[in-house]
């Protein structure tokens, strides 16, 4: 292998870890895949200006956090829709919506990132990437490269250019504005570290029955469930009751696929059939929040671009197996 080649995977081996930073940087897949293939562009423009390769991992980092900071300069808040608004009466089907970048999106679970060894995966977990997201974005840098990825402050400092008494003012204004937020879905953190497989096998086969009751069994008294982009999202058991009701025929004759959504968090692709039966196709990607063995909220994000980003197939056929194991 060339000296060449060997930089060149040096940098590419870095790729899966900058794709968890800017992701909690930005509360989207989208906008960290973007952001991590612009930093490895400027890295590799520039990669012979730093021989060091202890340097050179921190130069990388400090590109990442200028090109995450350039992006969020203009952007708004993304969040989830139960940290925007109240739950709605789900007698009627959703209307409103909001623009893609108003959300925080799921991601897919990564058995490389450095965060998953280092610290709990709650820091992974949907309802903590919202919590980032009511930070500055170089207070958000600074928390996560030191309670997620566990720098030092020297490092942080070095690293950002920054002081390390500057790093420490950002970690402690960071610090207060969380334990003065009292987002909704903050109320997931400590959710079950394991999902009771018995539990996701009833789930997927009420669903695909598409039986109410057995649904709702599933779920805490006052659980809950969202639909980004929709803005609007039900609580307790009688208004999901009620938004299944209302939602059946965009429902009926669903396959779901398993997979891991951020971190550890059980999740499925739902496809539907299409309007002459003769494929399913994506339509929503399920994420569960489960505590107390009993679901306590479902996001069905609706876009089908995030089945590629999970590795989901294109469309189904009818009778196609699609195993139970992902």
């Amino acid at each position: 292998m060339s000296h060449k080649q060997e930089e060149i995977n040096q940098l590419e081996d870095m790729r899966s870890e900058l794709i968890g930073y800017c992701y909690r940087m930005t509360g989207s897949i989208y906008e960290a895949e973007d952001a991590v293939q612009d930093t490895m562009l400027r890295a590799w423009q520039s990669w012979d200006q730093v021989r060091e390769h202890a340097a050179r991992r921190a130069w990388v980092y400090r590109i990442a956090t200028n090109v995450c900071i350039d992006r969020l300069r203009h952007a708004q808040r993304r969040a989830l829709p139960m940290d925007l608004s109240e739950p709605a009466a789900a007698r009627f089907e959703p209307t409103e919506t909001l623009p893609p970048a108003s959300w925080v999106w799921p991601a897919p679970a990564s058995a490389s990132d450095p965060a998953q060894v280092a610290v709990s995966r709650e820091t992974i977990r949907l309802s903590f990437i919202a919590l980032l997201q009511l930070l500055p974005p170089r207070q958000r840098a600074v928390l996560i490269l030191l309670e997620v990825f566990r720098w030092s402050a020297q490092e942080i400092a070095a690293t950002l250019g920054m002081t390390t008494a500057a790093v420490n003012s950002a970690l402690q204004r960071a610090r207060a504005t969380i334990a003065q937020s009292k987002p909704r879905s903050d109320e997931w953190q400590g959710a079950d570290a394991e999902a009771d497989p018995q539990l996701l096998a009833r789930y997927v086969d009420a669903f695909e029955r598409y039986d109410i009751d057995a649904l709702l069994a599933l779920f805490h008294e006052n659980g809950s469930l969202s639909m980004p982009p929709f803005t609007m999202w039900v609580h307790g058991r009688s208004n999901v009751s009620s938004f299944y009701h209302t939602t059946r025929s965009h429902c009926i004759g669903s396959r779901m696929i398993p997979v891991r959504a951020n971190g550890n968090s059980p999740a499925f692709g739902q496809y539907v059939p299409t309007a002459d039966g003769g494929v399913l196709t994506p339509w929503s990607l399920h994420v569960l929040e489960l505590k107390q063995g009993k679901l306590a909220h479902v996001h069905h994000f609706i876009d089908s671009e995030l089945f590629s980003r999970f590795g989901l197939p294109t469309e189904l056929g009818l009778n196609q197996d699609v195993g139970t194991d992902r």
